[in-house]
């Protein structure tokens, strides 16, 4: 499948993390999603409920990353990820990337991230 719909650079607040300054102090997350589904039917209808709705995708995603703490970017990227699926029945796939630009490692880089890419189970 090639259509995809992607939202990008979505940015949230949240105290995801190993230390224990992280989940007090929080800090910034970005977001970045591929959904995957055909595109055709609305693009022909021009109606929404043909598609998938952008800001009920963000909200989802808002409370997972600004909700409960958790130690890694793996587990918010894959509770991402299964809740997107089992949202919207159209989703074929998603790729999730959850970005942390800021994290507390020494050294020189622009942040760290997971990338992960799930189907929908046959």
């Amino acid at each position: 499948m090639q259509d995809r719909i992607l939202l990008n650079n979505m940015q949230f607040y949240g105290f995801h993390g190993l230390f224990p300054e992280e989940n007090k102090l929080g800090q910034r997350f970005h977001v970045d999603l591929e959904l995957f589904t055909d595109l055709q039917k609305p693009g022909k209808t021009d109606d929404m409920s043909d598609s998938i709705h952008y800001g009920h995708v963000y909200e989802l995603v808002q409370k997972i990353v600004e909700g409960e703490a958790k130690n890694l970017l793996e587990a918010v990227a894959e509770e991402i990820a299964n809740q997107l699926l089992v949202s919207f029945d159209i989703m074929a796939a998603c790729k999730v990337k959850v970005i942390k630009p800021d994290p507390p490692i020494a050294g020189h880089y622009q942040s760290v991230a997971v990338e992960i890419f799930r189907e929908k189970v046959s």
